[in-house]
C-alpha cells in the first residue's frame, strides 16, 4: 500500500510540475521573451496545453472572471496539494501499520 501512495504522490508532484512550466511559458510568450513561431518553443507550449487545458477547463466552469487574471493554475495548485496532504493523512497510516 505504501508503494501504491508514494507512486500517486509522484504522479501528483510531476503534474504540479508540469502545471508551474505551464504557467512560465504562458508569461514568458505573453511577455514577448519567447515566440511560439519556433518550432520547439510551439511544440512544448503545445504539450503542456494538452496536458493542462482539460483540468484548467473545468475549473473555468466554475471560477468567476477576475479582470483578466487566469486563476484556474493556482486553484488546481491549491486542489492537488490538498489532495496529496489528504491522500497522505488519510491513508499513509494503514499503509503503514499505523491502525
Amino acid at each position: 500500500m505504501y508503494a501504491l501512495l508514494t507512486l500517486v504522490s509522484q504522479i501528483i508532484q510531476i503534474y504540479i510540475w508540469v502545471i508551474i512550466a505551464s504557467a512560465i511559458l504562458s508569461w514568458l510568450v505573453a511577455f514577448n521573451v519567447i515566440n511560439l513561431r519556433n518550432r520547439y518553443v510551439y511544440l512544448v507550449g503545445d504539450a503542456l496545453s494538452r496536458l493542462t487545458e482539460p483540468a484548467y477547463r473545468r475549473i473555468r466552469r466554475f471560477l468567476p472572471a477576475v479582470g483578466g487574471l487566469d486563476l484556474s493554475p493556482l486553484i488546481l495548485l491549491l486542489g492537488l496539494m490538498f489532495l496529496r496532504n489528504l491522500m497522505w493523512e488519510v491513508f499513509g497510516p494503514m499503509a503503514t501499520g499505523g491502525y
